[in-house]
């Protein structure tokens, strides 16, 4: 319609900033703040960069400028992995039992927990739509449950996000109860129960006498055996594991865990409640920890090796974030609460390997009831409540007083050669998860990392990282290692065959 009017291109090419100085001093200024939040991303500040070149050259000289940066990004390796990581989101929801059955009815679900996993699956669950009943086991932890819930919303409305109006309408789905009879007629079970086995299955065997045939039962564990859990019940085919992310309204992964017994159409209809719920699903199989919490295991011991052998906890966590996590490893610790890892070491005592190198900084700092942010200490002091620690020099006490324990000498570590191990450490687990059918293909390892674990997206995650860094120089680096102890550093056998032939992980991304 323009051009049949004969319109001419309209250019403000004469327009001109009043204060240059202040545009550009301002310009400076958010150039830095974006830095600092993109994290080594840097699209971002390659668009600051055009619109200074708006403020400072002309018209046509801005546009070929805008052009110039424009390609630099296409040509970049963070293209590459922030493409990946678009199409691998995509293709998890791919899996064998997609073609196998569809999904079972769901519209009315229960949650079993009102912590602050419970209240977060249960928000998730009414912000999909659904009908949702809380089972608490008495009557002020089911308050406790209903106000961790009404929180959430209340948050929103403060934040003039939500009115009371559409909090009171989504609430009208929500029904708070200490009777397990209350869900006999529920399509679909989560439990968020404390993370131990007997009280986990003294909960399924309640279910299975409560709930109607074919009801769907899951569980949230993070770590345990989801076989034996199911065993527990006289109906295994319909039990699997939804392993959320804490908090579970907002973080994006779901590890869908597959136990051996269970039927198609439950694995389907997991899929359906992931997307119902906006998350990103994962399959992944039955062994302590899963893909994600088994990788982080193995990578974490890594961090506490060269934490023993030399490198402050600080530094550590300083060089993971130089790579583009938004926190390293001791960070965690302190935000997630030392006691639960605490925790699962003392589980696995019994079964860890003698032989096998064991750090204790963590446990000493433990058994002082540090416990990271919760009590105002752990591997960082927290003074008056703040969420950003301090480093401890106790801490780099107990640091020096294991180490001297076990006659170690400490030596310097470059953040070059901190991320070196690490990474190293994450990529070979994840092939071992890969090889033994943890995991579908190495996107799932990716997908997982990048929506639940802080991986840097512009790298595309764990895997495609090792492809972009070449996986001969990743199994050159674990070779090097392995002569300094060759049981942790055991190269996974899936890297060295696809060294051998040539090939990279992505390749198997498309055999999948």
């Amino acid at each position: 319609e323009l051009l049949a009017q004969g319109a001419q291109p309209r250019r403000t090419r004469d327009l001109k900033i009043a204060d240059q100085a202040a545009a550009l001093a301002e310009l400076d200024a958010l150039a830095l703040e974006t830095a600092k939040k993109t994290r080594g991303l840097f699209s971002p500040g390659k668009i600051v960069e055009c619109v200074r070149a708006a403020v400072e050259l002309p018209f046509d000289e801005g546009i070929a400028k805008e052009r110039a940066l424009f390609v630099e990004c296409l040509n970049s390796p963070q293209r590459q992995g922030l493409v990946h990581a678009f199409f691998a989101e995509r293709e998890t929801a791919k899996i064998p039992e997609a073609q196998a059955a569809a999904p079972r009815h769901f519209a009315k679900i229960a949650i079993i927990g009102g912590g602050t996993m419970g209240a977060g699956i249960t928000v998730a669950a009414l912000d999909a739509g659904l009908t949702v009943t809380m089972i608490e086991r008495d009557a002020e932890s089911i308050a406790r449950g209903q106000k961790n819930v009404e929180k959430v919303y209340d948050g929103l409305i403060a934040k003039g996000r939500m009115t009371a109006e559409g909090k009171a309408a989504i609430l009208a789905r929500y029904t708070p109860s200490t009777r397990y009879d209350d869900i006999a007629d529920v399509d679909l079970v989560i439990e968020a129960v404390f993370e131990d086995l007997e009280v986990k299955k003294a909960v399924f065997k309640e279910l299975d006498r409560v709930c109607k045939p074919g009801a769907v039962l899951a569980t949230n564990t993070s770590y345990l055996d989801i076989d034996a859990i199911a065993a527990a019940t006289s109906r295994p085919q319909d039990v699997i594991g939804l392993h959320f992310f804490s908090p579970a309204n907002i973080m994006k992964l779901l590890e869908i865990v597959v136990p051996a017994k269970v039927a198609p159409d439950v694995v389907t209809t997991a899929f359906a409640l992931a997307k119902k719920m906006k998350k990103v699903p994962v399959r992944a199989g039955v062994c302590d920890g899963f893909i994600g919490n088994r990788i982080l295991a193995v990578y974490k011991q890594a961090a506490d090796y060269l934490m023993e052998d030399g490198a402050s906890p600080y530094e550590i966590d300083e060089a993971v974030r130089g790579f583009g996590f938004a926190m390293g490893p001791f960070q965690v610790t302190d935000l997630a609460g030392g006691d639960i890892g605490w925790a699962t070491r003392k589980r696995r005592a019994a079964t860890r390997d003698p032989q096998a190198r064991y750090v204790e900084v963590a446990d000493r700092v433990c058994e002082r009831g540090w416990f990271g942010q919760k009590t105002g200490r752990g591997f960082y002091l927290y003074p008056q409540g703040a969420r950003v620690g301090q480093p401890d020099p106790e801490v780099l006490a107990i640091v020096d007083a294991e180490r001297a324990k076990k006659g170690i000498t400490p030596r310097q570590f470059t953040a070059d050669e901190i991320m070196r191990r690490y990474m190293a450490a994450m990529v070979n687990e994840g092939a071992k998860v890969v090889q033994e059918g943890i995991a579908l293909r190495p996107l799932d390892v990716d997908v997982t990392f990048l929506s639940g674990y802080g991986f840097p997206r512009w790298r595309g995650g764990p895997m495609k990282w090792a492809d972009m860094t070449g996986l001969d120089k990743v199994l050159a680096d674990i070779r090097a290692f392995e002569k300094e102890d060759p049981l942790f550093w055991k190269p996974a056998p899936l890297l060295e065959q696809l060294v051998a032939e040539g090939r990279n992980f992505d390749s198997l991304n498309k055999a999948a």
